[in-house]
Order: C-alpha cells, then structure tokens, then sequence
C-alpha cells in the first residue's frame, strides 16, 4: 500500500516516531504511535473514511480540527472524530456505511462526584494569543487555568514553517512560526501560576456562571472569575457543484497533515482563496514536494500579502484573480476542477471556463470567530475578555500583540493599580492588523559597484525585521516604522542577514566586487527538497514572475545564522542583475489547462450546504422562496444545521442564501445555539468519564 509519509523536508525534523499496528476494515496496518486515526489512514492513502446514510456520497476530512464531523469513524466499536482520536496498538478502526450502530451501554453506570475547581482566570485557547496573555498573567502572579484542545500549544503557529511578519519587537518577527509558538509555550508550561489542560476541550459556560470541560476524557467543572476567550477561528466553506467530494477541504486540515504530521496528502493541488491563509497552505505544498497546480481568487487582486503571492508566482505557481471555483469534479473524490472568470457581480463570464488536474481542493476564503464563549459567559453574567481570532480576525502577529494587551486587561481587573496600558501599544495593534498598502513601483539603487542589497518589497505591510538587523544601519523604514516600506542606503558589508530574515524572501544581494560587468547574485531558497547544486541550470524569474532567462548556479548552501533558508549564487549579465528575485521550480506542464470540457451550470441546485445532513443549495432556497426566514423552522423541515457539527459550516452558507433571495437581516431569526460546543456522550456527565 502507498506510504504518504514525508521522510525530509527542507524546514521541519523528521523525528523517528515508534510504529503500531492496527487495523482498517479488517486490513492490518501501519501507523506512528499516538498520530491521530485520520492521519494515520491519509498516510495509507486511504481518504475515503465511509459513505453518508442518506445518499451515499463518500467522507473524509474538512477542517481536521474537531468541529465538524465528516471525518467520523467506529474506533473499537465507538464512532469518534478521526481528526481527534489517537491510533493505539492493535485499535480496530472501521468505515461509517449508513447509520452507525450505537455500542452496548452499561444499564447501570456509576454515578460518581464530578471534581469541581475554581480559578481566578480561565484562558480558552493556546494559540499565539492565548499564550501571550497567559505570560502577562504569570508576570502578576495570577492563578490561571490554560484549556487547549490539542496535545501542543502553539494553536496554528506550530503549523507554520515560514518565518513571520510583523514587528521584530512585539511579534518575533523573523522567526518561524513554529519556533514562536514553541516558544511562548515553554514560556507557560514553565510557570508557576498557570496550571496546562491539554487535550481538553471547553464545553459550555453555564448560567450559573460554571464552566464545563472534557480534560483527558474526563468531565470537570471550572469556577472562573475571569474568562479570557482566545479560542482561534474555524474556517468558512463555499458553495460549488461538487464541494462535498472526497479531496476538498480547509486550509488548516491541510497544513495539519503536511506540517504537524508529515504527511504528503495530494498530489496536485489547487487552491481557492488568495489571502495569506491559501498563499501560505501554497508555499507549504511545495516545501513538501506537492505540485501546486494553481490558485484563484474571486476579487482583481489577491487579499494576502503581495510578497506571499509573488512567491508563489516566481515559484511556477499560476494565479487567477477576478476567477471562482465553478465545480469540484468526481465521482467520489474529487479528479479535476472547473473555474471561471467573473464579472464586479461575481457572475460567471460564459466561454472563460478553465478546468485542471487535480486530486484536492483547499478551501481558503476566510474565518469566523469562535466567540460563542464570549457570548455565553456574557450571558452568565461572568467577566470576560477576548482575543486574537475570537476576538477580530487578523494575522497570528497582531494576536500575539492583543493577546498581551487582553492579559493586561484582565490583570487590571485585579490588581487596578497595575501599569496602565500606553496608548503607543493601541497604536501599535492598530498597525499590527492593518490591511496591506497599494503595490507600489519598485526603485532599484542606482549603484553598480561593491555589495548592496536590492529590496523587492512593494507593499506596506506590518514588517521590519531587515531594518532591524542590518548591523550597519543602512535599511530604514520609509514612514512608520513596522509599516514603511524598506529602502537601503548606506554601507553594505555582506553579511546577508537582511537577505535570509525577509519574510517575504524579497531581498537579494548583488556582488560587483569581482566582475562589474557579470555580477554574482545571492537570492534566499527554502524548498530544499528540489535540489539546487553547483553547476545547475536555474531558471531565474523577476520579482513577478516573468522569465529573464536560464543561467548556471554557482552553488546553494543554507549559513549559521540563516535558520534553514539556503542561498543560492549566480553570476548573470549585468542588465538583469538587480531584477532578478528566485528561480522557478514547478515544471509547466503541472499547471497545464486541460482540453477537455466539463459540462456543467452555473447555478446549482444540488451545491451542499450542511455536510452532515446533506441538504442542498436548492432545498434551503425552496423554503425561503415559500417565505420562512427563521432558520429553525429551516433546521425542523429540512434537518440543516441539525448534525454534529452543529450549524459551524452550514450556518454562514444558509446566510448567504438569504442574502441573494433578498431578505432583510433584521427578517432572518438565527439557529438557537446548541447547548455544547461538540458532542459528548451522555455517560461523561455522569460518572466524569472516570471507567
């Protein structure tokens, strides 16, 4: 059977992890000790996990995070989350076909206490804001209570193999992201005041003002002064023809695979959605040896970073703004998708239809807020702060910088003569989460004698760590200081810290010193996994893309101090030197357009709008044509929002089918919210989990 495992990868280790055995419909198989089921099933290549009861249509993963349920399988006779459920030696795991059938239950459990604790903080969430309010907390000695789902904090940051934008000062910027986040977290788990659940998932804040939490399995209830919600995002679907299929997933189930478990779950890849999320899920396809077939964006340009998409660009990876996902196509996984260009209505362009190879999607087009607890504990009537993504969805750089802020907060609330929180640092979040600048023309120095970096950053966004670790001072922001743009002036010695700290990999490094005429240029390399040697052919690219021909590579080699980024030298004609920015990797015939058409309309009925239920586009449209905007009397008729996942997915999508029906927003009647976050067995509450 075909072993998806990534054995090397040009940032991550590769730690040797102890193999177990078990067992997938009756097949014995391979896994690593503890992995999670889904994990352990992608890297046997299998993806299917079962077919739904009402229509048979096939199910795998979507966000690989817990919130949603399209991964469920029976693991020794009880149906759990695949994305949730560790593999244990000899475990007998098997697919869903139809109904599950319920296990035997004990007609007679044992009723036993449940342990209540109290607590003067309760912190949801150890993301990168979670952590930084945690660390506040710990400076003033106040008795928290950490909660985090997974068995690593870190939230989203240890699946980020890029170093960070931002502020060096205030959000690290430099580091790679995983590196941050295991940071803040030794930071947390080394303290003394803040007591770390892992593997345990926040329930329900109650009214009375109690708070319900499944640690380790175990039921425990947490009285709290103060909540701190810093619980992250979930991701947002789309409605197309097809987006149920095996193989179309979020951002964030991807880069769980690839970068938290290893494992290589697609071949080709495309992706929909061109803010930082999807760009970034790209350059971490190629870091892992996945061919990025191509990606689209609905608005005229790209809403991430314009250095995260040119990197994409100069890497081979085409990009298709003012484009829509038509169709996923497929049987029961997905084989090849369908876009098209778009009009300023978002309406399909008839004849501009493109179809591409591909074995997955990923669905990157933006966050929700998880800021139910925010709402419950309001409603209890206990104190209660937010941050990070629950709070405004910004980048993990302004989280970690409001998650500070929000920790001081709550240490105000206690001790109200502590330091006052200085306007500069608002100013500073301000900036933090501000959107990127207009791209602006790119002015390369006049020189062409010496050494000197060339800067191809065109943009104004949150980030100055060039600035700040030239030793000689020559790079200064242009304007503000995190935001400005970067512009070299002044004496450069070569030490290319500049060159392998960027980011955005926007900076090279052009040498006159040995030949005026045929200079040598240093340009930043992370895919180390597609080999550059001495002697070489690299076919070299400027900052957007364009070809500016094939020359030999000197020789690539990562320094000391550039923490895995490789620099690679060329020596080419002295008209191109300052253009040239990276060398393309992906061969043309990866993103190549098929020939052949695949019928379909643009406006489907059959689009699913809630996964677990499998109710259509077409039937929630039916029922608000007939009148009904109260999306409960929706979820009665129809069973929308009825599911495990409780209405996380299909809740935004119904939204949007009333917003083109023209209903009024003070008209729709929102779903009641389901008294627990996910689904607990009964048995839990009675006995604490305790067997």
């Amino acid at each position: 059977m075909t072993n998806n495992r990534i054995n090397a990868h040009p940032i991550l280790d590769v730690p040797q992890k102890e193999t177990i055995s078990f067992y997938w419909n009756k097949s014995k198989l391979v896994g690593k000790k503890n992995e999670m089921i889904s994990s352990a099933l992608f890297a046997n290549n299998i993806k299917i996990f079962g077919h739904h009861h009402k229509d048979g249509s096939a199910q795998g993963i979507f966000c690989a995070n817990g919130q949603c349920a399209k991964c469920t399988v029976i693991a020794n006779g009880i149906p759990v989350k695949a994305c949730m459920t560790g593999i244990k030696e000899n475990m007998i795991v098997e697919s869903v076909e139809g109904l599950p059938k319920l296990p035997d239950v004990d007609e007679n459990p044992q009723i036993s206490n449940i342990e209540h604790t109290a607590t003067d903080v309760l912190v949801i969430g150890g993301g990168p804001a979670g952590l930084s309010a945690s660390i506040q907390l710990e400076e003033h000695k106040i008795n928290t209570i950490l909660v985090d789902d997974k068995d690593e904090l870190g939230g989203k940051l240890v699946l980020q193999t890029h170093k960070f934008f931002g502020s060096v000062e205030d959000s690290h910027a430099g580091m790679r992201g995983m590196d941050i986040g295991r940071m803040l977290a030794q930071k947390v788990e080394d303290s003394t005041h803040i007591d770390v659940w892992k593997n345990s998932t926040v329930l329900y804040v109650f009214d009375d003002k109690k708070v319900g939490i499944l640690k380790d399995g175990v039921y425990k209830i947490v009285t709290p002064k103060v909540i701190l919600n810093a619980a992250g995002a979930r991701e947002k679907f789309l409605r197309f023809k097809g987006n149920s299929l095996s193989g179309v997933y979020g951002a964030g189930a991807f880069q769980t695979l690839v970068n938290r478990d290893l494992i290589k779950p697609t071949e080709k890849l495309f992706i929909i959605g061109g803010g930082n999320v999807g760009i970034i899920a790209g350059y971490h396809a190629l870091q892992a040896g996945i061919n990025v077939v191509g990606l689209c964006e609905a608005l005229p340009q790209c809403g991430g970073y314009k250095v995260h998409e040119d990197k994409l660009k100069r890497l081979g990876v085409p990009i298709y703004t003012s484009h829509s996902i038509v169709s996923a196509n497929g049987k029961e996984s997905v084989s090849s998708v369908t876009i098209a260009g778009i009009d300023k209505n978002f309406q399909v362009l008839e004849g501009t239809e493109k179809t591409f190879e591909c074995d997955t999607i990923l669905i990157a087009v933006g966050l929700e807020s998880v800021s139910e607890f925010t709402e419950e504990a309001q409603s209890a009537g206990i104190k209660v702060f937010a941050a990070g993504d629950a709070s405004e969805i910004a980048e993990a750089s302004s989280a970690m910088f409001n998650g500070k802020i929000a920790g001081l907060k709550v240490v105000q609330h206690f001790i109200p003569d502590a330091k006052q929180i200085p306007k500069a640092w608002y100013e500073k979040a301000d900036i933090l989460k501000s959107h990127p600048g207009p791209v602006q023309k790119l002015e390369a120095p006049a020189d062409e004698k010496g050494i000197f970096p060339v800067i191809h950053c065109k943009q104004e966004i949150p980030c100055n760590p060039c600035s700040t670790i030239c030793p000689e001072g020559s790079i200064q922001m242009q304007g503000d200081p995190i935001k400005g743009l970067p512009k070299f002036d002044g004496e450069c010695k070569g030490c290319m810290k500049c060159l392998t700290i960027c980011p955005g990999l926007a900076i090279t490094l052009v040498d006159y010193r040995k030949d005026q005429d045929n200079p040598v240029v240093f340009l930043p390399y992370e895919i180390a996994n597609i080999k550059v040697k001495k002697g070489d052919d690299i076919a070299l690219v400027d900052v957007d893309g364009n070809p500016l021909g094939t020359y030999t590579a000197l020789g690539a080699k990562a320094t000391k101090e550039s923490d895995r980024t490789q620099i690679v030298r060329v020596r080419v004609p002295g008209d191109i030197a300052k253009k040239v920015v990276a060398f393309t990797i992906q061969e043309k015939e990866v993103t190549r357009e098929l020939t052949r058409k695949i019928p379909h309309d643009h406006i489907q009925d059959d689009e699913v709008i809630c996964l677990c239920e499998r109710v259509t586009a077409g039937e929630i449209r039916d029922l608000v044509r007939k009148g009904i905007t109260d999306m409960n009397q929706i979820k009665a008729i129809s069973r929308a929002g009825m599911g495990p996942c409780g209405y996380k997915t299909c809740e935004n999508l119904m939204k949007q089918i009333f917003w083109a029906e023209k209903t009024a927003q003070e008209d729709i009647v929102n779903n009641v919210r389901r008294p627990l976050y996910i689904e607990v067995p009964l048995g839990k509450f009675a006995n604490g989990g305790q067997k």
